[in-house]
């Protein structure tokens, strides 16, 4: 190829390259001479280098953390990576909307489908219990039909709400049915509804693992909406749930303007120390008609404190009865415990303020308030808080004892008792006792209801209610069911299957506990408002807030039953909602609506008769008997002889009884006017101390005196051999100078005359020795060899009963009266 000059260089084998001796030099700069006048030049020059060895340098550090970074990514890329859990601030907490507490109602509830009626969406209500009959229209939550795809459950608020968070539950029924996911949504018309998210993708929460334990979701952020809907996505078995909805409706003028009576009372939940604490303080600020103690402890060493309230506490004051409300038997039930706490507040405030009805009971009773009878339970149900806690967590005390249904079962052995005729010989009808060896400590009875019998027969009590949850009425007993004899004869001689009424042993003073209750039912706000109702299945009061206990939901060995049987006091139980653990921002509502009940209840102490009975001398007589005509249930007198029966207003006939006197008998008027009506007795002694000397000498057989119709003239019937006519026997009544005798001891007489004549025969006939011709008898006059007739031969015809002053021989017709009078229970 030819370069510019022409020539052309041809490839060669010689070779080409220059032999280099040594490196060149390089020639020395040298300036120019005009630049010599620059004299910023060079600085210049050089931080431009030095800006240029920078970038460099940056480049080069980049470069290097690039390739660092790129390494560690891709070590790793094997390894499974958690992201950091992304900071949120802390969700707002709104009390709940009232599903479970019902104030809810049904037709604020909608579904897509329902599976069967039993399971509409009317039970889809936290904590609702199912009847567990297949029948039955309650079911154990709302289940959607299994045939179509897309599933709801809508709420409508009525208002506009601040939606916060939903609680979940699975279905109550053998089978673990639940919703383990759900979307949530929102809307205002219920035709546009938005799904929650959280600015990348629809919200998923997750729901339950189990059938029992609610489950809380929390939105991030407050949604505020009318309508809110559940849309689940995944469950375990058929689709069932159980809801409750956080929120808090919008404040609104109507709102703003409400008056409502407000007292300045604690209105939050406590824990073990601070109902202590609570108790204390409201002992130190009214000293003087409080007094703080204990009834004992639970099984893990708690108190189980109890507060008095009167205007002499510490002491019993003849003629003022005892009033006792007792709570918390279960210790997930928190309601009651609060309202007794609020009720402690309250009264020791009016009183200090001058209330005069808040005056009249505290001067006129003595009242007992016992908040929490199973503290070990509570202190569960409080950990997990209002909502959270299951239907049965804490409602057994800690070694597993229901105490409400804990105590002595006297029913059967009074009702055994009564069918066999016992009552009131060797079984009274009040304060049956307790049978030996129930008591032990052999963990049959648990140590908390061990407390409460002790603390029972300690006090003289009246009137008493215990304070439960999950319902919304007032049960009075009997709590524990048996038909009546005829009924359980009945039943064994017709078929099962036949259509019968049953009828049930009922309590002797059942119109009585039906006013009780009634008194509380219907001075309580809505406990009588059952047109939805009751809180788990149909209302089984019709209406009026009361039913008896054996007809709705039996129970052996209930305390009701046992402080009817075994002491003075009338108990019944008041369930106050539907909720057992409310929120605290319900605890306002619930007090203002059984303030006006709980006071009216206590003032019924004060209704019926009440009295002392003394002897002539004016001493009190304890342990004395008071009962009233056609009421097959007495009551006793206490230690100062002082005594309370509970009557509906009427005349009734009352007869006072204590060992050693003669029974009085007197006629007790009870009117409708407040407080009780005055009926004392005042008994005379009587020789019955001798009489039991003498039957015990005869061994413990009364001495039947045959007398005259003029009793008291000490004249006696007997018997003559040489007076018989030779007449056929008469049945007539003899006549004597002092009158006739009774045609029935005539009657016994002479079957006591068959029965020994035929048990003579049997002996003759049974040995080999020839009878004696002579037979010896007790006589008045000395023995005679003369042979006699005995009194138990047959009688001759015409034989007759005459008075004979003067007889040479004659037999005295007592002495054939060998009547056993040691009553035995063996004998029944």
């Amino acid at each position: 190829m030819p370069f510019p000059d022409g020539k052309e260089i041809s490839s060669t084998d010689n070779d080409w390259h220059y032999t280099t001796t040594e490196e060149p030099t390089i020639p020395p700069f040298e300036n120019n001479w005009y630049e010599e006048y620059e004299y910023g030049h060079e600085r210049k020059l050089e931080e431009e280098r030095e800006r240029e060895r920078e970038k460099e340098r940056k480049e080069q550090e980049e470069k290097e953390r690039e390739e660092r970074r790129y390494e560690e990514e891709e070590e790793r890329k094997p390894r499974i990576h958690k992201p950091p859990p992304r900071v949120y601030r802390e969700p707002k907490i709104c009390p709940p909307l009232g599903m479970e507490s019902h104030r809810i109602e049904n037709d604020q509830l909608l579904t897509s489908s329902v599976y069967q009626h039993r399971y509409g969406s009317h039970r889809a209500r936290l904590n609702i219990q199912a009847s567990g009959e297949e029948d039955d229209t309650n079911g154990g939550a709302w289940c959607a039909n299994p045939e179509e795809k897309v599933h709801w459950i809508e709420l409508d608020a009525r208002t506009l709400t601040e939606f916060t968070g939903v609680i979940t539950q699975g279905r109550d029924d053998p089978l673990d049915d639940y919703v383990s996911s759900y979307y949530v949504a929102f809307s205002n018309d219920s035709r546009e509804w938005t799904v929650l998210d959280d600015g990348y993708a629809e919200w998923l929460f997750f729901g339950n693992s189990d059938k029992n334990t609610p489950v809380l979701s929390q939105f991030m952020e407050p949604v505020v909406a009318r309508y809110i809907r559940i849309l689940p996505q995944s469950w375990n078995g058929t689709m069932c749930m159980r809801m409750e909805v956080l929120g808090y409706p919008l404040s609104q003028y109507q709102s703003q303007n409400e008056v409502t009576h407000r007292d300045d009372l604690d209105y939050t939940h406590h824990n073990y120390l601070d109902m202590e604490k609570l108790m204390k303080s409201i002992s130190d600020k009214c000293p003087n008609i409080t007094r703080f103690y204990s009834l004992g402890k639970s099984f893990k060493g708690l108190e189980i404190y109890a507060m008095e309230i009167t205007d002499n506490p510490g002491m019993h004051e003849t003629g003022e009865p005892e009033f006792r409300y007792t709570a918390g038997y279960h210790g997930n039930e928190a309601l009651g415990r609060e309202i007794l706490l609020m009720l402690m507040q309250y009264l020791c405030r009016e009183y200090k303020d001058g209330n005069p009805r808040v005056h009249h009971l505290v001067d006129e009773t003595r009242i007992h308030l016992v908040p929490s009878v199973n503290p070990d339970g509570h202190m569960k149900a409080f950990e997990k808080g209002s909502e959270l806690g299951s239907w049965t967590l804490g409602h057994w005390t800690e070694d597993g004892h229901d105490i409400f249904q804990n105590f002595p079962d006297l029913n059967n052995i009074f009702w055994d008792a009564e069918d066999k005729g016992m009552v009131p010989k060797l079984i009274p009808n009040h304060h049956v006792p307790i049978p030996e060896g129930i008591l032990s400590s052999n963990g049959s009875v648990a140590v908390e209801t061990l407390a409460l019998i002790s603390w029972m027969e300690s006090h003289p009590f009246v009137l008493g209610a215990n304070l439960q949850g999950g319902e919304r009425l007032v049960t009075y007993p009997f709590d524990m069911r048996r038909l009546t004899k005829e009924s359980e004869e009945m039943e064994k001689k017709l078929n099962s299957r036949a259509n019968r009424q049953e009828e049930i042993r009922m309590i002797e003073d059942q119109s009585l506990f039906r006013w009780l209750a009634i008194s509380y039912a219907s001075t309580h706000r809505t406990m009588t408002q059952t047109f939805q109702g009751g809180c788990h299945a149909d209302d089984p009061t019709g209406g009026l807030g009361i039913v008896n206990r054996a007809k709705w939901k039996p129970i052996p060995g209930s305390m009701n039953d046992f402080s009817y049987l075994h002491t003075n006091c009338f108990e019944l139980s008041i369930f106050l909602g539907c909720d057992k653990f409310p929120h605290q921002s319900e605890l306002l509502r619930e007090w203002e609506q059984n303030r006006e009940a709980l006071l009216t209840f206590m003032a019924q102490v004060h209704r019926g008769i009440k009295g002392v009975v003394r002897d002539k001398e004016g001493n009190p007589i304890s342990n004395a008997t008071v009962s009233v005509e056609g009421v097959n249930h007495d009551v006793r007198t206490g230690e100062s002889g002082d005594y309370w029966r509970l009557l509906n207003p009427g005349e009734y006939r009352v007869t006072a009884r204590a060992e050693g006197y003669s029974p009085f008998t007197r006629l007790c008027v009870v009117g409708f006017d407040p407080g009780a009506t005055l009926c004392n007795f005042d008994l005379n002694k009587s020789n019955w101390d001798r009489i039991k000397q003498i039957m015990a000498l005869h061994g413990n057989r009364p001495i039947r005196l045959l007398s005259s119709g003029n009793r008291g003239s000490g004249q006696r019937y007997t018997y003559s051999s040489n007076q018989i006519p030779n007449s056929k026997f008469s049945n007539q009544i003899p006549n004597g100078n002092g009158g006739d005798m009774n045609r029935a001891r005539l009657r016994r007489l002479r079957l006591m005359r068959i029965r020994r004549l035929r048990q003579q025969r049997l002996l003759a006939n049974k040995t080999t020795m020839l009878p004696t011709t002579t037979t010896t008898t007790t006589t008045t006059v000395p023995p005679t060899t003369e042979s006699t007739t005995p009194w138990y031969d047959s009688w001759p015809l015409g034989e007759t009963f005459e008075e004979n002053t003067t007889p040479p021989e004659e037999t005295e017709l007592t002495d054939a009266l060998d009547y056993n009078y040691n009553y035995k229970i063996d004998d029944y």
